[in-house]
């Protein structure tokens, strides 16, 4: 029998493929997962707009983690206690760690003239050139674009340059994370900040510290969630080198994004992902 579990997942690359956006892979899981109160809480880059959206198509219920970790989203009444120091907000008790988008998109006006050339923001980008770069759709891009505590950079410049442009928006007082596509620029928060508040009101609320985390992603912006977890699950990118982990339950899928994320969520829980038992041998682990 497990102690509680929660699932934190990145979800570009990681629970939704890196190319067609697709969980199909991951839905045997999911359904298992909300059928036995597992939570499965989306941790991205991704803004508040676009997880309402995804969180009707995953059927998802749970508080969710936008912008690398720039504030997290609680369903009001999710908890039997209001969350501390948050702010109501259209439904949800936001927790932000963040400052605002215009104060980030601020610091990059003021240092564009040092780097005249060798980025763009999404905000210059435009609706078009966010459809262009990502291949979402115009739709899926305007809720891209409705950022509410960052701003994703396109680098052009060279490697040594962009150390450089990361070290001028430091001394700016901003926190650049590197994503899969882009860079986020926003202030001084983490997937794994966030992860850590949000793990907190779990276990006040089940009054049970041992709590069983896994956390999902494929990305250097996943490497502070994934080191905080107890189960660090590192998906394989079609696109990019795995990020280094220095954790001692860390495990390297075989598979790329949501067959990967099922491979490892499965390898973590105990049972074997290729037996056409799986899910009923998953059931019978997590009922003990």
């Amino acid at each position: 029998m497990f102690a509680k579990v929660l699932i934190f997942t990145d979800l570009d690359g990681s629970l939704l493929d890196h190319f067609s956006y697709s969980f199909e892979a991951a839905k045997p899981l999911l359904t298992l997962f909300r059928e036995e109160g597992v939570p499965v809480i989306p941790v991205t880059s991704k803004t508040r707009a676009e997880l309402m959206l995804l969180r009707s198509d995953l059927d998802n219920r749970h508080p969710f983690i936008v912008e690398n970790g720039a504030a997290i989203f609680i369903p009001q009444g999710y908890f039997p206690f209001n969350p501390p120091s948050c702010e109501s907000l259209d439904g949800y008790d936001c927790y932000a760690f963040s400052k605002p988008r215009d104060f980030w998109l601020g610091v990059l006006s003021e240092v564009s003239e040092a780097f005249v050339g060798e980025f763009d923001t999404f905000t210059s980008l435009g609706i078009d050139g966010i459809v262009q770069l990502t291949g979402l759709s115009e739709e899926r891009a305007q809720l891209a674009n409705r950022r509410e505590y960052s701003e994703p950079v396109m680098w052009r410049g060279t490697e040594a340059r962009k150390s450089i442009f990361v070290q001028r928006l430091g001394q700016a007082g901003a926190t650049v994370l590197q994503g899969g596509r882009f860079l986020h620029v926003t202030g001084g928060c983490n997937k794994g900040q966030a992860f850590q508040w949000l793990c907190d009101q779990y276990v006040k609320h089940w009054a049970d510290p041992s709590v069983l985390t896994i956390a999902a992603g494929d990305s250097y912006n996943d490497i502070d969630m994934l080191h905080v977890a107890d189960c660090a699950l590192v998906i394989r990118s079609p696109a990019h080198d795995f990020p280094e982990i220095n954790h001692p339950n860390v495990y390297y899928t075989t598979q790329y994004g949501p067959v990967g994320w099922a491979e490892g969520v499965c390898r973590f829980l105990g049972v074997n992902d290729d037996s056409a038992d799986v899910i009923d041998d998953l059931r019978n682990k997590l009922r003990g």
